[in-house]
């Protein structure tokens, strides 16, 4: 395994421990929910000194193996008072990994409340040092500052304004192979947890590093090679490489999941300005710096990022996605593209969630604040949450709080937290997971649009078993780093992964370790949340959505309570 950096910020002191803090077979997720569970009070504020934020790159990180650069970030979360774990893609996952480090753990909080500070990481080890300089910058000053004086190989983690001010829907901004911070572990509000230990940036340098050999390195790297062939073969590939993740509005839209003015209904009629063929069309049609197919880390074969530019091929924006399209594009009822990616850029250098955002301001439109598809009061809003000016503060806590002030009940939110691009009454196994994850409403717990073959989406039956399934599979996937979009050959065999395990460290795993990894990471993420006061009563959608019809297919979300008290049975 690696080793285990402590960063106490209140005695200022980085510490390691060699052993991995005895978190054998553990990583990304699995690693970071299990330091929570051991280490944090589940009832201490998620913003105080008692919570702890927690860095781990994947099991397989660092060998050069595709898309397995991912980073998990975790801790309680300030938005869902449960506990939390976002991943992003770039650069500082594949980063750590090289340096041998398993996980950054941050503790505690400055004696000053003014003093604010970024770990520096590198061969040598950590070391905090004064961010005063950085403070009230937004992400891509930040990181512009910080690559000057650490230079450009440098990879970044750091929050904006809104992590920095605390606010519940801050994301934490990870630098890419483009230098850029395009990148967000953005669910929760992570941030604003980076933001309470003042600590305005993670640096890593990995000069000096090299790809991670394993225990048979040989077997190793023939089998990163096939896996890197069964995802350019599979057809699947081809068309997010083409499209992005916006491959899927097309889909969505038709079948009537597209989140359209705040959640009221299922399909728009603009969707086809929005798809990733439109992303495509502009991005090759504009020039200049405009890239329908990039990645967001070395090696990855699929490439599903783009950089979307503006009509004299400038950059705007970093990269579109589907998410994104359907909560700033769809559910605010913006009519195009160029829109879209100007609120797109406005999260991504303010710190912020552009799915709990665009939920904030569909809640927002419908209290008046602004117009449907209007994109200047829309940035002006976004613009209020940098400032921190009290409608600012109110939008950048997040959906739910945004409509307990502005009094709208029809807020799209699952224990606090807002739901993805997917409406659950119509994709109805992406309701149970929304309901029953102890992540909240997160489609990457467990999302079951790829499924539709399997189970009927809008029929209650059988959803329970399959985001069960679902919510496994995926918590496996973020403890090994891997990518969601490199999941079809392991849902076809995932023989190929283990084999990876098995070279890399030695050890004698199976197709069912591999799932165990995933059932005990859902394990100590449900008993943090039940030491935390959550009960089966907290595993329901908004009462409007068992309630209110939801256009084209008039369907209401009628999973039983009852039926999801069996997706964890035993908890």
């Amino acid at each position: 395994m690696g080793r285990t950096m402590r960063v106490n910020m209140q005695a200022l002191s980085v510490t390691e421990d060699v052993n991995n803090g005895g978190h054998s077979g553990l990583g990304g997720r699995g690693l970071t929910s299990r330091i929570v569970l051991d280490e944090v009070r589940a009832t201490c504020d998620p913003l105080g000194p008692d919570n702890k934020m927690v860095f781990a790159p994947g099991l397989l990180g660092g060998i050069a193996l595709t898309s397995a650069g991912r980073l998990s970030v975790g801790g309680k979360s300030p938005l869902t008072g449960g506990i939390k774990e976002a991943n992003a893609g770039g650069i500082v996952g594949n980063q750590l990994a090289r340096l041998g480090i398993s996980a950054i753990v941050v503790e505690d909080r400055p004696s000053g409340k003014d003093d604010w500070y970024l770990l520096k990481v590198d061969r040598n080890g950590g070391t905090l040092l004064p961010a005063g300089d950085i403070v009230g910058l937004g992400t891509h000053a930040t990181v512009a500052r910080l690559q000057e004086r650490f230079g450009k190989k440098a990879g970044i983690c750091c929050i904006g304004q809104a992590g920095e001010k605390r606010m519940r829907a801050a994301s934490v901004a990870v630098t890419d192979i483009l230098n850029q911070p395009n990148r967000h572990a953005a669910r929760g509000g992570l941030g604003a947890v980076m933001g309470s230990k003042q600590l305005k940036a993670v640096v890593v340098d990995d000069s000096g590093a090299s790809r991670r050999t394993g225990a048979d390195d040989e077997a190793l790297k023939r089998e990163v090679a096939a896996f890197a062939k069964a995802i350019i073969d599979n057809p699947k590939t081809k068309n997010q490489a083409l499209y992005g993740t916006a491959s899927i509005v097309k889909a969505c839209n038709s079948i009537g999941i597209f989140p359209t003015r705040n959640f009221s209904s299922g399909q728009f009629e603009h969707a086809l300005e929005l798809t990733g063929e439109k992303i495509y069309e502009i991005c090759t049609g504009r020039g200049g710096e405009g890239n329908p197919t990039v990645s967001c880390m070395n090696p990855c074969v699929i490439k599903c990022g783009n950089i979307f530019p503006d009509a004299l091929g400038k950059q705007v924006v970093s990269t579109l996605q589907y998410e994104t399209i359907g909560l700033m594009g769809s559910n605010l009822g913006m009519t195009n593209l160029d829109a879209v990616a100007v609120l797109n850029a406005l999260c991504n250098d303010i710190g912020l969630d552009t799915i709990e955002m665009g939920a904030a301001l569909g809640v927002a439109a419908e209290a008046g604040l602004l117009e449907w598809g209007d994109v200047q009061q829309a940035a002006r809003l976004l613009k209020e949450v940098a400032e921190a000016t009290p409608v600012g503060r109110v939008l950048g806590q997040g959906a739910a709080v945004t409509g307990a002030v502005f009094g709208v009940e029809r807020a799209p939110v699952v224990k606090g937290q807002a739901m993805p691009a997917y409406d659950p009454r119509s994709l109805k196994g992406n309701g149970v997971t929304y309901a029953t994850s102890p992540m909240g409403a997160d489609h990457t717990a467990g999302n079951a649009f790829g499924s539709r073959d399997k189970v009927n989406q809008l029929q209650a039956a059988g959803q329970v078993d399959l985001s069960r399934g679902l919510q496994v599979f995926a918590a496996m996937l973020d403890s090994l780093g891997l990518c969601i979009f490199a999941r079809q050959p392991v849902l076809e065999d995932p023989t190929m992964l283990v084999n990876m395990v098995n070279y890399l460290y030695g050890w004698t795993w199976t197709k069912e370790t591999l799932s165990d990894l995933g059932r005990k990471t859902v394990g100590f993420e449900l008993e943090f949340n039940r030491r935390a006061g959550f009960t089966r009563a907290d595993d329901r959608l908004p009462d409007y959505m068992y309630t209110e019809k939801l256009p084209p297919h008039n369907v209401v979300f009628d999973v039983t309570d009852e039926e999801m008290a069996q997706v964890w049975p035993d908890r």
